[in-house]
């Protein structure tokens, strides 16, 4: 079943990459977007960095890519976030397909949850990986992030308890 939506609206994209399990449990479709301003010293995918890198896929593109691969989705980049509203609406119609959705930023949750343009997102989304990688904490046996500092938040759970409640395998 695939949600359109009214305007056809795109999003910048520099890689989709199908069936990765590096960035999420089980096999996932990775979708990375292009923009970010955090610049972290040792980030691997300097080349999201410019806003203008990668090409505009509509929203229509990406949900249809998404629903054929039948798999779960991580949204990585870049900064997704750089993208808003326009990830919101990507968001909203991935989480009625019924998709897992993993969402990387070097913003830090309460960052997120403070600003008006950037809180809706967590209605949408299961997991935040938050936080900017730190190139001299980087850590290979760390699952799912590259530096300590970086957080597998389980959104449900924190905004269920009230306080953050970090994600886990069970």
């Amino acid at each position: 079943m695939i949600v359109s939506c009214t305007n056809n609206t795109t999003l910048r994209v520099i890689d989709i990459v199908d069936g990765t399990i590096v960035d999420g449990p089980g096999l996932r479709t990775s979708i990375y977007f292009a923009g970010c301003a955090h610049f972290c010293p040792g980030c691997h995918n300097p080349q999201s960095w410019p806003f203008d890198a990668g090409q505009d896929m509509t929203i229509d593109e990406l949900v249809k890519h998404v629903e054929d691969n039948e798999m779960n989705v991580t949204l990585s980049g870049g900064d997704p976030l750089y993208q808003m509203p326009k990830m919101l609406e990507l968001c909203q119609r991935l989480k009625v397909l019924g998709m897992n959705i993993w969402l990387y930023t070097g913003f830090i949750y309460e960052q997120v949850c403070t600003d008006s343009k950037l809180a809706p997102i967590l209605d949408c989304i299961d997991v935040l990986v938050d936080g900017p990688f730190i190139e001299a904490q980087r850590d290979i046996g760390l699952r799912f992030r590259g530096s300590p500092n970086q957080r597998l938040i389980d959104i449900p759970a924190t905004k269920a308890t009230g306080t953050i409640a970090l994600w886990t395998d069970n």
